[in-house]
């Protein structure tokens, strides 16, 4: 059952679970599962994704009730006005805080030669640094990692990821920006393959109502982090 977080007479917000589609995609085709649809059999009503979330990460979504809705929240998705932070475990241990500023290309699924850049950033903060009783190099007998809190500027398509790879210290569980052989022995040591990503809280503007929504992470990890 779809956990709900927020309901109106005009928006639906509910906790996404990690490895579901938001909506039906041409880029997963095989997949006929997806939360717009559970969503819409639980309630019973007509839905409208406001905007997206990555299949492998958790956390906050809204659904508009209506079409007008979604526009109006599209364009504030679109806008930067809706301020959105995320939760991250990360390869490494980063600065205790910082600002990210790297252009990204449009279509990270195709090269960035040829593409425009557009402006992107990310602010972190480093929450918890931790060591996993794990060798992943040799020259060292653990592996280093840490839980940051991520607020991106911008909503460029996997800009958190992109962004944590862009600072050397990827998303565990990252398939397509991480470390194959690093994300293989964490799964099998956290007893979870995932995107190790939780969208945590979304703002929205006071012209929009102000509403403040969050969804605490459901797996332990991303608060104890080991």
């Amino acid at each position: 059952m779809i956990e709900v977080l927020h309901e109106d007479a005009h928006l639906l917000a509910v906790h996404k679970p990690a490895g579901l589609l938001v909506h039906p995609s041409r880029l997963d085709a095989q997949e006929t599962d997806s939360l717009l649809q559970r969503a819409q059999a639980q309630l019973g009503l007509r839905l409208f994704p406001a905007h997206r979330l990555d299949k492998g990460t958790s956390g906050v979504l809204l659904f508009a009730k209506d079409a007008a809705t979604a526009g109006r929240l599209g364009e504030a998705f679109r806008n930067a006005e809706i301020a959105k932070s995320y939760l991250g475990l990360v390869r490494g241990w980063p600065a205790d805080s910082g600002l990210i500023d790297h252009a990204l290309a449009r279509d990270p699924e195709r090269p960035s030669q040829g593409q425009p850049l557009l402006p992107a950033q990310t602010r972190f903060r480093c929450l918890r640094r931790f060591e996993w009783p794990l060798q992943t190099q040799a020259a060292f007998p653990t592996t280093r990692g840490a839980l940051l809190e991520l607020e991106p500027l911008q909503g460029r398509r996997h800009q958190i990821r992109r962004h944590c790879k862009h600072i050397a210290h990827p998303l565990i569980g990252d398939a397509t920006h991480g470390k194959g052989p690093l994300n293989r022995l964490l799964a099998a040591h956290l007893g979870t393959q995932r995107l190790w990503l939780h969208a945590l809280r979304l703002q929205l503007p006071a012209r929009l109502g102000g509403l403040r929504i969050e969804a605490p992470p459901r797996e332990p990890q991303f608060m104890a982090a080991g």
